[in-house]
């Protein structure tokens, strides 16, 4: 082989073996990109897990509130509807507060015995856990 057929195929072994190492390197960059985007793919997914956790736990309180809201309005219907069948009892008189099963009495009476007989009417009803007493007898 001459000296110039020598330079030619070490030449084009030198351009080869660039090649090749520039396509091994661009291998290692895909894969590392693929990588990378996996562990993102993965991050994104888990992200969107948590949200979605998140979301429905809270759609759940919101529920559970509104739902609460309602038994308390039902609550205090109950009991207004109860002192207004009560003779004797001026209902106008007489404000009806629920939250949580706890009813409220606040207002005036025309005497003990229509006082007694209100907090009795209320605490009576179900639901109710307890009656706060906030009621006067009008002198």
């Amino acid at each position: 082989m001459t000296n110039g057929s020598r330079w030619l195929v070490a030449a084009a072994w030198a351009t080869f073996a660039l090649l090749a190492a520039g396509c091994e390197e661009k291998r290692n960059v895909a894969e590392s990109a693929g990588q990378k985007i996996d562990r993102a793919a993965e991050s994104a997914g888990q992200k969107m897990e948590r949200a979605s956790e998140q979301a429905t736990a809270s759609a759940k309180d919101a529920a559970s509130k509104a739902g609460q809201v309602l038994d308390d309005a039902a609550l205090t219907a109950k009991v207004k509807a109860a002192l207004f069948a009560e003779p004797g009892l001026k209902t106008l008189q007489i404000d009806v507060d629920s939250k949580n099963g706890v009813v409220t009495l606040a207002g005036s009476v025309d005497s003990e015995v229509l006082h007694k007989r209100a907090v009795q009417i209320a605490g009576a009803m179900s639901g109710v856990q307890r009656v706060v007493d906030k009621l006067v007898v009008k002198a």
